[in-house]
């Protein structure tokens, strides 16, 4: 019997920062409905559906034109709500896709066509932990003539083990969550200083500012989170971008999207600055 999780705050605040326009949620997901999107049999976790009409209403309210859907792994290798998402979306939905060793080249151009930009690897031990790396390999060759990028989720203990291969990748790769480190331990904790001489050293290494209530360790507005945000920002202004996360699959404490939404000016206080990390990094990695 796999785990019931929480659904996301229902009762969004109106946000008091006005997000600019073509802004990206450049990280987050939409679950089901189960009965015409069936969840995948070995997923680690059950969540309640969180579908595309509620989606959408979530980010007229926040004032999100764009967004990027990461395929979660509760629907395993089936990409169908991404790409019926994008379908309808008038160009403004890209994803980011589940898929494994039985992809074909025909399959993945079919994804491509259906505006996916990217595929997902999970390394993050609650879901699963390290994949087989060798099917992770075939994938990533598979990958580089598209242009795609490769979406990294890792726990922030294992940043420093992986740098070296993330650096030999042939592609670029965004890590989620900035890097899921622990607000509690400091700006000089080893696995923050890794995720930052990565993008320091790395012109591949993009990493996505999202995932706040997963960093934090005081809460809602995530002042313990400024610093980390910031000092990603100001290391390679041209490849941080910034999500929600939503629905909010597995966090400790559910937050509200408008108080995503108004961490933004937080970490981000110069319109300049807002218009890349908001608008143009995510229009050129994903395509838009």
């Amino acid at each position: 019997m796999t785990k019931m999780i929480p659904g996301p705050d229902p009762k969004t605040k109106t946000p008091k920062f006005q997000l600019p326009p073509l802004t990206c949620d450049s990280h987050c997901h939409i679950f089901g409905p189960g009965d015409r999107y069936p969840y995948a049999p070995n997923r680690s976790y059950t969540p309640p559906d969180a579908p595309l009409v509620t989606f959408a209403r979530l980010h007229a309210k926040l004032g999100i034109d764009r967004a990027v859907i990461v395929n979660a792994s509760v629907h395993g290798t089936d990409n169908r709500v991404a790409l019926d998402a994008i379908a309808v979306s008038g160009g403004r939905y890209r994803a980011v896709a589940n898929i494994d060793d039985t992809i074909t080249e025909k399959g993945l151009e079919e994804l491509h066509q259906g505006g996916f930009r990217g595929c997902r690897f999970n390394f993050v031990r609650h879901l699963g932990g390290v994949p087989d790396m060798k099917v992770f390999e075939r994938v990533v060759a598979m990958i580089a003539p598209l242009n795609w990028h490769l979406d990294v989720h890792f726990d922030a203990i294992d940043i420093p083990e992986y740098a070296p291969m993330l650096k030999r990748l042939p592609v670029r790769y965004t890590i989620d969550h900035m890097g899921r480190v622990k607000a509690a331990e400091g700006l000089e904790q080893k696995p923050f200083q890794a995720l930052i001489d990565l993008m320091k050293d790395d012109p591949k290494c993009w990493v996505k500012v999202c995932g706040c209530e997963r960093v934090t360790a005081t809460g809602a507005p995530f002042a313990d989170v400024v610093p980390f945000a910031r000092k990603i920002v100001e290391t390679a202004p041209d490849r941080a971008i910034w999500g929600t996360d939503w629905p909010h699959p597995n966090v400790k404490q559910m937050p509200n999207d408008g108080d995503l939404v108004d961490f933004v000016p937080l970490f981000l206080p110069e319109p300049e600055l807002q218009q890349k990390v908001l608008v143009e990094n995510p229009a050129r990695i994903f395509d838009f």
